[in-house]
Parts: C-alpha cells; structure tokens; sequence
C-alpha cells in the first residue's frame, strides 16, 4: 500500500511541476507577445545584468558615477565622485571616529573585467598633478593611456596616466580658464576621446567653456577648436534654453561628450539643447540631431556610443534627464527606439550619465547624483522592439 501510495503522490507532483512550467511558459508567451504588442522596429535588444558587477570589496561605495569606458580587454573603467557623492552615513568608517562598521569611499578610479570582478582601482591627489575638484568622464586610448576631465568650479585642466595609475601629463591648470578661445587652459572638461588615426585628443570643453577643442595627445599643444556648427566660441550669455526658439548659434553648457565614428565624423553632446551636432575632424559642421526637444533643466544628450558593426548603424544616446537611453540611426540621426525608466532597480535610471560599448556589442551605463552605480545591458541580437521598451527586465 504504502509503495502504491508513494507512487501516486509521485505522479501528483509531477502532474503539478508540469502544470507550474505551463504556466510559466504561458507567462512568457504572453510577456512576450507585450513586448512586441503594437508597432515594432528591427533595432538591438538588450536586457540588463541586475547581477553585474560584483560587490565591490573592503566596504566600498560608489559615489556619483560620472564616467565609463571599454577598453581593448573588454575592461570596463568606471569614474566617480564618492568624497561629494556620499553622506556621512554612507562614509561611516572613514569618518575620525568612526561611526559604523560600513562603509568608506571606493578609489576614484574602478576597473572591472567581463565578468563584474573588480581588477584595478586607483586614483586621487598626488605628486606632480591636479587632482580634479570633480572629476569627470574616463578615457582609454589606443595605446593604453587613461585621460580624465574635471567639472568643478577651478578645474580648467585634463589629466593623462598609465592604466596603473602612474601620472604622464596635465594639460591646463587649475583655477586658470581663460575662456572658449583660451590657447592653453581648458573650462570644465567633461569628456576626452583620441583619435588613432591621427593621435589627437578631442575634448569636450564643456561645463564652463563652449568649444570642442583638439590637442596633440603627446604633447598637449593646442592644434584646433570650434563651437556649435563650426564657429568660433562666443562665450556670451544665452538666456534660458526655449524648444520654440531657433537653434542656438553657440553650444549651451555643458558641451558634455565627444566621439569620432569609424567613417570619421565626430559627434558631439549640447546636452541643454537636446542635440548632437556632427562634424568633419577639422571644425565643419555636418548636420544635427534634436531628442526630446522639449526637455528642460539638464537637457537630454549626455553621453553616446555606438553599435559594434563596421557601419556603426546605430548610436545610443544616455539621457539622464528622461531617464533613458535612446536608440538612434546613425546616419539619419532618427531615434528609432529607447528603453529604460526612472528608478533605483536593476534596468531603471536615476541620472544616466555615461554610456560605453564593448567588443561584443553589450551597453555600460552609470548614474550620477542618487543613482551612484554601473549597470551593464546584455545585447541579445537584433529584433523587433517597440518604439519605447521600459525596463529591460531579464525574462
């Protein structure tokens, strides 16, 4: 009796683990079906990584995360503020007493491999340079030199150092900005990018000035700038940003990122006028694209990236002001899709400030002010998607 019993409450069970995976099937039927519901267009899938990277150690914290790159390895390089981004709460064990048993700030600068493990962390004041009084943006060039930018009220300087951490050069000085057409010293830098073509850097210039300006990345000498469709800098006030107005003639603050695509073009943030112009290496303008166009406060361009064909078809756009990312064809600049939402949990933003790609086509993304992480997006293939995704929740 007791053998048949057994059998039976076998069958039971498997007729309910059979029942359990039906439904479950179901449910992805069905959230699939949601997710392709309505009009659709073939653009890159993703989906977030809620478990990358892993925890950091020694009770470290990440502070406004204002800069991602990926190098050659596939590492991922991540800046941040943590001495401004972090309450006394959060910093209890470095306080003097301390006053918990966690936490403390994380080296400025993180360095994570493919897998989330973290392989290299530097960064701060040292001797011969200017730590930046905020520090902005991260760069790895084609010959293994990081690059840094700095957005506080003095930092009129870049920073260029060995991937461990060793100083090789500090263009501009603190405290000295001379303004948009300025030979020598930079105003708020927020982004750096060389090109290895030509082995010169294009700088984002920035919070304070309105010019991308091109330096011999050996030397630093100033070799070219330019501001919003090729002209020259005019640092004069521009009054509040108005959608109905025509175009600015001037970049507003900050010129927040810069990029060469692989046909060489280079891109370039208006983060307050929603926009990203595009130009020719040598200051002319090509065209621009506007997203978001009535978007005020802090503006919707921030940061971009783009897709890892030879034809770079696409550009993703991190707009931390809508709190998402946008989906662009690169050469018609037409923003075909977007995905994210505003949010602490895995796949939501708050203050997407920084976006990078690495050799596998997966996305990077950080978030300053309460944000104060990195996340990584897993691309999954081309597919049909909607024109607005929301959160791309592993299914």
């Amino acid at each position: 009796m007791k053998s048949n019993e057994s059998k039976r409450n076998l069958h039971i069970a498997a007729a309910f683990v059979s029942i359990l995976v039906a439904l479950g099937a179901c449910q992805t039927l069905l959230e699939n079906r949601a997710a392709t519901s309505g009009p659709t267009v073939q653009a890159p899938m993703f989906e977030v990584d809620p478990l990358w990277p892993k925890p950091l150690p020694n009770h470290w914290l990440l502070g406004w995360t204002i800069g991602v790159w990926v190098d050659e390895q596939d590492h991922v390089w991540v800046i941040h503020r943590g001495a401004g981004g972090l309450h006394d709460n959060e910093k209890g064990l470095e306080l003097k007493p301390p006053i918990s048993e966690c936490c403390r700030t994380a080296p400025p600068i993180l360095v994570f491999d493919p897998a989330g493990n973290l392989v290299r962390s530097w960064g701060g004041p040292g001797p011969g340079y200017e730590w930046p009084e905020g520090a902005h943006g991260v760069h790895v060039d084609y010959k293994g030199n990081v690059w840094l930018g700095g957005n506080g009220k003095g930092d009129a300087h870049v920073l260029k150092f060995t991937k461990e951490g060793k100083f090789l050069m500090q263009l501009g000085r603190y405290g000295k900005n001379g303004g948009s057409n300025d030979p020598e010293n930079f105003g708020r830098v927020a982004k750096i990018w060389v090109d290895p073509k030509t082995n010169e850097a294009y700088i984002a210039d920035g919070y304070a000035n309105k010019r991308v300006a091109v330096v011999d990345a050996d030397t630093g000498k100033m070799k070219r700038y330019w501001g919003a469709y090729g002209n020259k800098p005019d640092d004069a006030p521009m009054g509040n940003y108005d959608p109905k107005a025509p175009p600015a003639k001037q970049f507003r603050n900050p010129v927040h990122c810069v990029e060469r695509s692989n046909d060489g073009l280079i891109y370039v943030c208006d983060r307050q006028a929603d926009r990203v112009q595009v130009f020719r290496p040598d200051g002319t303008f090509v065209k621009e694209g506007f997203y978001a166009k009535d978007t005020l406060a802090s503006g919707s361009a921030w940061d971009i990236t783009f897709s890892k064909d030879r034809e770079q078809r696409f550009m993703f756009l991190a707009d931390g002001q809508n709190e998402k990312v946008r989906i662009i064809l690169r050469e018609t600049l037409e923003e075909i899709s977007n995905f994210g939402d505003g949010g602490r949990q895995p796949g939501q933003f708050y203050g997407v400030h920084s976006i990078a790609s690495d050799s596998k086509g997966n996305l990077y993304t950080t978030e300053t002010y309460e944000g104060k992480r990195v996340q990584k997006f897993v691309y999954k293939g081309m597919g049909s998607v909607r024109a607005s995704q929301g959160v791309l929740w592993p299914r």
